[in-house]
């Protein structure tokens, strides 16, 4: 058995790491968010975007998060499917509400930030258009979830949801090279390095880890809430049978 596993198997265990990491990733996030926006709002106007170009502090990590708390509700997803474990099933219902929160913020500020750019609020390319139905997976799989009485059920229905639909994420990462669209391509990590300027790159790099910080300290508090839930739903059951 491998680690993963073995560390979602055991709840106990799992409760009392996130007992000092989630407030910890909560401070990282507010100390690299702090200093992110400080920089970044610091940064000259760009000389195409002028001040326009601030937007992309926090759009950036945004749109890089939409698809990073997937993946997680993905992994999850499975390791909830293959090893039966409660705490897995729970850490990916806790991740979509998240995952959605991100990805609305990219949707927001993209259509903020084409608006000045390309003269239009919205169009219809791949990248934007693949990222709106990863917005109604989110939506999807949480609706699933709610429908269904019976939540064994639900969570295995949402969890073969959410692994069918994965298939969303490399369209989302290969659009722009795959189909002709208005968005950039690669910006920060590319062959031949950065196109941003270090005054605009670390200040991004920054939001990015603000907000990695954030979801894991989001994500924590919020399975440990799905923990005690289901911990109140059983002692009641075990209460109405007596």
């Amino acid at each position: 058995m491998t680690w993963a596993p073995a560390f979602l198997s055991n709840p106990e265990r799992f409760m009392a790491f996130s007992r000092w990491a989630a407030p910890m990733f909560g401070a990282i996030a507010a100390v690299l968010g702090i200093a992110g926006l400080w920089l970044g709002f610091g940064a000259p106007p760009d000389y195409q975007q002028g001040e326009t170009v601030r937007i992309l502090f926090i759009h950036i990590p945004a749109a890089w998060m939409c698809e990073f708390v997937y993946a997680c509700l993905t992994v999850a997803s499975f390791l909830s499917l293959v090893f039966r474990h409660a705490l897995a099933d729970a850490a990916a219902r806790a991740a979509a509400p998240l995952g959605a929160a991100f990805t609305f913020l990219a949707l927001a500020t993209g259509s903020l930030w084409g608006r000045p750019m390309w003269g239009t609020w919205w169009v219809w390319d791949a990248r934007l258009t693949s990222v709106l139905v990863l917005l109604l997976i989110y939506g999807a799989y949480m609706a699933l979830r709610a429908a269904l009485d019976d939540e064994a059920k639900g969570a295995r229905a949402a969890a073969i949801l959410a692994l069918v639909v994965a298939v969303n994420l490399p369209i989302i990462h290969y659009s722009v090279t795959w189909w002709n669209t208005l968005h950039q391509g690669a910006s920060v990590f590319r062959a031949g390095g950065s196109a941003l300027a270090p005054v605009f790159l670390t200040p991004v790099l920054l939001m990015v880890g603000a907000y990695m910080a954030a979801f894991g300290s989001l994500w924590l508090v919020r399975i440990r809430g799905e923990v005690w839930r289901r911990r109140a739903d059983a002692a009641a059951l075990r209460a109405a049978r007596t």
